[in-house]
């Protein structure tokens, strides 16, 4: 191996490290009140326009620390969603029917 691939897997691995403790966070606890629905779809779209470029690479390290973004900016959102406090919005999201209790 060269030096720029060892160091590319060695900053993938510092990478997805460093997202653990936010992901174990918002799976066991599901308070993502700290997160804005706008950063995660920003960070969403932004990651699959960046897909494009990415997945045009030769195969390497950033293959899997793109694909690592993708799947925790997803799940975020995901999460996001399903547990948010602020129930109102994301049922005006993900357009679901507002019961008489919410009215």
């Amino acid at each position: 191996m060269n030096v720029p691939v060892v160091a590319g897997a060695i900053s993938t691995i510092l990478f997805a490290c460093s997202a653990m403790p936010m992901l174990w966070k918002a799976c066991t606890t599901h308070d993502l009140a700290s997160y804005s629905f706008g950063n995660l779809m920003l960070a969403n779209a932004g990651n699959a326009v960046h897909s494009l470029y990415v997945f045009n690479l030769p195969p390497g390290p950033i293959w899997f620390l793109h694909s690592f973004y993708l799947l925790t900016t997803g799940l975020m959102l995901l999460l996001y969603l399903r547990f948010s406090t602020d129930k109102q919005f994301v049922s005006q999201v993900v357009r679901q029917p507002r019961t008489q209790q919410e009215s």
